[in-house]
């Protein structure tokens, strides 16, 4: 039996995906048996990043309207500039992301993902890493960043770069399996 065989995982984004850290983890995610749900607070086709410019184009499978964390058995927040930032500025985004935090699902965030985690008020405390830019965010959010490959704490997996995708992938599929984390509930 696969591993995430009867999970059901949300992919939140928005135009601006990093394609590489979108892509890579969906695509382990089906491998280990995971259903997988692309979500945006608003689009219904959205668009990559990749080097200098635009990519790849996937289809959206739900808007944050249509479903709810109790849906869900695990969060996957790609980074790139653009994603993260104009997911921040969704309510919809932000409720959705806290959501998980109250009822101790794993989150997974990777490179300046963890941008959306920020706007959630539920980081005071918890070990992190991500894109060293957003460094000084992280902790302003109560967070104690530190510079590795990939960080678990109680289920919330945060990793750098698409250079930690392998690292990555591994603990947000351990993570992911494991499921609800008691110790990851977060009043907010």
């Amino acid at each position: 039996m696969p591993l995430l065989e009867k999970r059901k995982i949300a992919i939140l984004t928005e135009d601006g995906f990093e394609e590489s850290e979108l892509m890579v983890p969906k695509k382990a995610l089906e491998e280990a048996g995971a259903d997988v749900h692309i979500l945006s607070p608003t689009k219904d086709v959205v668009r990559g990043w990749k080097g200098d410019g635009w990519s790849s184009e996937l289809q959206v499978d739900h808007h944050l309207d249509e479903v709810r964390a109790e849906d869900y058995d695990g969060l996957m927040i790609p980074g790139g500039v653009a994603n993260p930032d104009l997911l921040r500025r969704s309510d919809k985004a932000i409720h959705f992301a806290r959501s998980f935090f109250e009822q101790g699902k794993p989150i997974a965030s990777i490179c300046h993902g963890p941008q959306l985690l920020i706007e959630t008020g539920a980081l005071q405390g918890r070990e992190m890493t991500s894109f060293s830019s957003i460094s000084t965010d992280l902790k302003n959010a109560g967070a104690r960043w530190v510079n590795k490959e990939v960080v678990v704490d109680e289920g919330l997996v945060t990793s750098r770069s698409p250079e930690d995708l392998e690292a990555f992938v591994g603990k947000m599929i351990e993570e992911f399996a494991e499921g609800v984390h008691s110790e990851n509930r977060t009043a907010i």
